[in-house]
């Protein structure tokens, strides 16, 4: 894989409108590492190496995370390594980013809700959406881990 463009060079105005996004979600997210968690099961399921080579270095900085870092992938199979509102955000990331197969059921929305506040919602769609959009820049101009090195 080669990088075909450093699209914060290409187009400095699309850059600071992404950085604005993502400034909003890491401010309206007070929980870091749910944060990087969602930021990593979306890149997961977008497999874009550059966020998950990213976001999973942020999350060790947070703490001892090797473990759910590795079975992140595979979150349903393993409760003890993730917490309720954790698991129901995962579920949540994982909705909004396949949006096409099934749209986000009342049921799921109605778990989320017993663990957030509507704005807090609004904030989980925006980071979600955040990462979605960063992956997909990330894809599409050939980013990879250490490209920038």
């Amino acid at each position: 894989m080669s990088l075909r463009l450093n699209y914060s060079k290409a187009n400095p105005k699309a850059a600071t409108a992404m950085m604005g996004l993502e400034t909003y979600a890491g401010n309206a997210i007070k929980d870091k590492v749910l944060y990087e968690l969602i930021k990593l099961r979306v890149s997961q399921i977008n497999g874009c190496a550059f966020c998950l080579d990213m976001h999973a270095k942020d999350l060790l900085k947070l703490g001892d995370h090797g473990d759910r870092i590795l079975l992140l992938s595979v979150w349903h199979e393993v409760p003890h390594l993730f917490t309720e509102q954790e698991r129901v955000v995962l579920e949540l990331s994982e909705a909004v980013t396949t949006i096409s197969k099934g749209g986000v059921p009342k049921a799921l929305y109605d778990k989320v809700r017993g663990h957030f506040s509507e704005a807090e919602y609004v904030d989980l769609i925006m980071a979600i959406n955040t990462i979605n959009c960063w992956n997909r820049i990330a894809i599409s101009t050939g980013m990879y881990p250490g490209c920038f090195n």
